[in-house]
């Protein structure tokens, strides 16, 4: 008889039936994708694993347990140290990234930020990654880039492809599967570099607890979860963004209240070179410009700032008034 396979035993335990079937434990979760990350699954156990999961849905215990194996076998250098990790899977499709311009607004003034993501899996989507080349930046591809650009800039992105190359190329399975994996939320609760402040997105309503409660059992000090625009950690200036956080191990959640009352339009077709002519204030865009402020404003509140909301958002339109658009310029 052939002898059964070690990863079998993981896809039993998901897969066993309606009354059989279970999640893993932390430790069941952390042994599974290490042997992941070591290629010791074959391609039908991975397939049947990641799907099982997504028909479950992933929980907080086996979303830890996987960062525990990720960040074992990936760790980022100890001595690297940001104020701010944030992730950016998402991709947006019904509205520019300008998230991406309160990052740099953000580092313009002094806050250092490490941003993650990856780009390519979802069709008509605009990926930070592809937004890099505006602002004078590059994907880095190794630890060292990324302090060499922290130094420089206060800000770096790193791929996933990069930081986890296994992690990209499941991200990548998702045109073959049809469905997101659970990688995709692995990937937004890794922090690499243990920054105290994190903040990831959220398309789905369901997945902020989710995201809230493997943030807790990571141990993460500050964190936050929006459910704002298209998946990624932008407020809605037309909208309320519902926020879950971390704030020294305790849960809280929050409503962002939208700024403006009037609903705005969605645009019908996006043109990515709009971001670095709004950064170097080249061009005007109304629903650009207070999203960027209103994301700003609930960063702050992230990274420490006291005051409501109206506080924040003034402390955030004098910080945008008064960025350093050289810092991110090309040439």
């Amino acid at each position: 008889m052939k002898q059964e396979h070690p990863f079998a035993q993981y896809v039993r335990i998901l897969g066993k039936g309606k009354t059989g079937t279970r999640s893993l434990t932390r430790e069941e979760a952390e042994a599974a994708m290490g042997m992941i990350l070591d290629g010791q699954a074959e391609p039908e156990q991975l397939g049947a694993f990641l799907m099982l999961l997504r028909v479950k849905e992933e929980s907080p215990e086996e979303l830890a347990g996987f960062a525990d194996a990720t960040r074992q076998r990936y760790a980022a250098p100890a001595e690297l140290q940001v104020d701010l990790d944030w992730s950016s899977y998402a991709g947006k499709k019904r509205r520019h990234p300008w998230f991406l311009l309160a990052a740099l607004c953000l580092a313009s003034h002094g806050y250092c930020i490490f941003m993650h993501g990856a780009r390519g899996h979802t069709p008509e989507r605009i990926y930070t990654e592809d937004m890099l080349s505006q602002f004078g930046l590059s994907a880095c591809d190794s630890w060292l880039r990324v302090d060499a650009e922290l130094a420089r800039a206060n800000f770096a992105f790193m791929s996933i492809d990069h930081m986890c190359p296994p992690l990209g190329r499941i991200i990548q399975l998702r045109s073959v599967l049809g469905l997101r994996s659970p990688v995709h939320t692995l990937a937004r609760m890794l922090n690499p570099l243990h920054a105290k402040c994190s903040v990831d997105g959220v398309f789905h309503p369901p997945y902020g607890p989710m995201h809230q409660q493997t943030a807790q059992l990571l141990g993460f000090e500050r964190n936050l979860t929006v459910k704002g625009d298209g998946g990624e950690a932008e407020a809605k200036p037309d909208g309320e963004s519902i926020l879950q956080w971390v704030v020294e191990g305790e849960l809280e959640e929050s409503e962002w209240p939208r700024i403006v009352p009037r609903r705005f339009v969605k645009e019908g077709e996006l043109d990515p070179t709009m971001l670095g002519q709004v950064w170097r204030g080249e061009a005007e865009h109304e629903y650009g410009l207070l999203a960027i402020k209103s994301t700003i404003a609930m960063l702050l509140k992230l990274l420490g700032e006291v005051g409501d909301q109206q506080v924040l958002l003034a402390r955030a339109e004098k910080m945008w008034d008064s960025r350093t658009i050289n810092q991110f310029s090309v040439g």
